[in-house]
């Protein structure tokens, strides 16, 4: 069997400059913590890559590194005690852990911006949300305070915030949750980036309002040809926007799909335990599947694969060994593009 490149998941690309090179790549990423009771490894060799007008959704539960791989391509881990010990983040084929601070700083809010997943904590509560949106013309643009405030306006009409001129002084805390999500779009929207990272853009709202920030998302990424990475732990969120997924375990990629695929045939048992993890309408009355355990100590991640503690399909072999990004291949043999899973039972997995 062979490894496959976790830089190549889709089945084929929608759209490259002209060079053919991906918006971003990120190349064997790892980050460690430095903590009193030793070091946390985040990340362990992380490669996916994203290109304009794509969706790559990284999934996982929490801890699995989803969010730390983003800030390290955001440039806003805390160093110390985060380190980069190894890796790459390529955008537009250059390497941004190689920059300097002002190189990155052109590149963070202009081309790649950022929604946090908790608005309310995000924004700051003490200036207005007109404010602080007219920051980043102020500060990338040189615009007036004047001409910032009316961008502003401009701003919240487009993410649908009612009556943007009379609100545009109101402060975090008048708006709902799904209007302060808005905002945040509005906010990593505002320089029309190439690229945004949207952490858990929909966490802690209803499913009505879920569907409202995935549509507008969805909507403003068509019109601007955007590359979107898409993180959470919902599959069901990512079902109808993301065009390849990667799921991320203990710091690690251990499966890569296009998007229907993995939702029709899984090839790594956790990908499958947090399918039967949804509920379903066709399983009134029945108890909701629970992967069991807990997901692992990244100060000890256990010899092997991580997984293999809680893996109802675990070997010896799991527990010594620990499986590269295998292709997953057909029933003919034949290489199925864009799918990788690092099981050595995947073949079992993928017949169910």
């Amino acid at each position: 069997m062979t490894t496959i490149d976790t830089t190549d998941t889709s089945p084929s690309r929608r759209v490259k400059d002209e060079s053919g090179v991906p918006l971003l790549e990120v190349r064997d990423l790892h980050v460690d913590f430095h903590t009193r009771d030793g070091v946390a490894k985040a990340v362990n060799g992380v490669n996916y890559s994203v290109n304009a007008g794509e969706t790559l959704a990284v999934l996982g539960e929490s801890g699995s590194g989803k969010s730390v791989t983003a800030q390290a391509i955001m440039g806003i881990l805390d160093m110390p005690p985060g380190r980069i010990p190894k890796g790459e983040i390529l955008f537009r084929g250059e390497d941004m852990l190689t920059m300097s601070y002002e190189e990155r700083r052109k590149i963070r809010g202009r081309k790649i911006a950022m929604i946090f997943q908790d608005a309310l904590s995000s924004l700051n509560p003490v200036l207005s949300v007109g404010y602080q949106l007219g920051e980043m013309f102020r500060v990338h643009e040189g615009l007036s305070k004047k001409d910032a405030k009316a961008r502003s306006i401009e701003l919240m009409d487009r993410v649908r915030i009612p009556a943007a001129r009379e609100r545009v002084g109101d402060y975090p805390h008048q708006f709902s949750g799904g209007m302060r999500q808005r905002i945040m779009i509005a906010m990593a929207m505002a320089l029309k980036p190439d690229l945004i990272i949207a952490d858990e853009p929909t966490t802690a709202l209803d499913v009505t309002v879920q569907a409202q920030v995935m549509e507008l998302l969805a909507e403003l990424q068509r019109e601007l040809n955007m590359g979107l990475i898409l993180i959470t732990h919902d599959l069901g969120v990512v079902a109808d926007v993301a065009d390849k997924i990667a799921v991320m375990y203990a710091g690690r990629i251990v499966e890569t799909a296009p998007v229907h695929d993995i939702y029709k045939a899984p090839a790594h048992p956790y990908t499958q335990g947090l399918l039967q993890s949804i509920p379903r309408l066709d399983q009134k009355g029945q108890d909701l599947y629970a992967i069991k355990g807990l997901p692992p100590n990244l100060l000890h991640i256990p010899r092997g694969c991580a997984f293999n503690p809680r893996c109802p399909k675990a070997q010896d072999i799991c527990r010594t060994d620990e499986p590269p990004l295998l292709q997953v291949t057909g029933p003919e043999g034949a290489e199925l593009a864009g799918r990788g899973s690092a099981c050595h039972f995947w073949k079992e997995t993928l017949r169910g």
